[in-house]
């Protein structure tokens, strides 16, 4: 199977070519094959697909947390498989940020403390310019009154928004989202994605999102449907564009 993609202006920031994925055990596993894709910046994509389909695998590699069998991933322009374990791990910091379906946030720090935390991993302290536009996009997402508290005694919803915030702490040039509202009522689940498609058009960070929320999805600027870990189409919900597999 091959893939046509649509490939808007700007800067890519990830590519894969002829990527594939296979799980060693007592049997041999293939999760994807052979996948083509090309995120620019600014872009905001949805993946979607049955469970088992391979979705997460592909977000994984995409964020370089895990790496391919076959085939080559570029972000930022690198080769994953030309880098270090130290090297993949200094890529993730400066170029990647993450939003899971359960926020991951440390109980032990606070809000602002949590969100500073890829800057410290990174260079051991923030400067006071970081730690103020850190205070500055918590106030931007209703979390201004939540610096000094911790997970356990905030809402699952502010939760989520302070993961959003720690995720664009390193201004970083790809956000990868593994179902950011899957864990939301409704109503917190819409100010989440609100919130990551406001960051996305108002900084030019791409996006990629996994959701099993097809409302949503239609909110993206493309649509890649994943099958069996093929690549089978891509839709751009505002044009009403297919571009399907053969």
């Amino acid at each position: 199977m091959a893939t046509t993609t649509i490939k808007p202006a700007g800067r890519i920031v990830v590519e894969t070519r002829g990527l594939k994925k296979t799980y060693f055990g007592k049997v041999a596993t293939p999760v994807l094959h052979g996948i083509d894709i090309t995120i620019r910046q600014g872009e905001f994509v949805a993946i979607i697909g049955q469970s088992g389909s391979g979705k997460s695998t592909l977000l994984n590699i995409l964020g370089a947390l895990d790496v391919p069998t076959e085939g080559q991933v570029l972000i930022d322009g690198v080769d994953i498989a030309t880098l270090s374990e130290d090297g993949l791990a200094a890529l993730r910091n400066r170029v990647v940020g993450f939003v899971f379906q359960f926020h991951y946030l440390l109980d032990e720090l606070t809000c602002l403390e949590n969100v500073l935390t890829p800057i410290t991993i990174g260079k051991g302290e923030a400067s006071t310019e970081e730690t103020a536009r850190a205070i500055g996009l918590l106030d931007r997402v209703g979390l201004g009154d939540q610096l000094p508290k911790h997970p356990d005694t905030m809402s699952g919803g502010q939760n989520q928004r302070c993961a959003i915030i720690r995720a664009l702490a390193n201004q970083p040039k790809l956000v990868l989202a593994d179902e950011p509202t899957g864990n939301l009522d409704s109503r917190s689940g819409d100010e989440v994605f609100n919130i990551m498609r406001e960051m996305n058009r108002e900084n030019g960070v791409a996006f990629i999102m996994v959701t099993h929320d097809d409302r949503l999805a239609q909110e993206a600027d493309r649509i890649l449907m994943i099958e069996d870990g093929w690549c089978i189409r891509w839709t751009s919900p505002s044009t009403g564009e297919n571009s399907s597999a053969g």
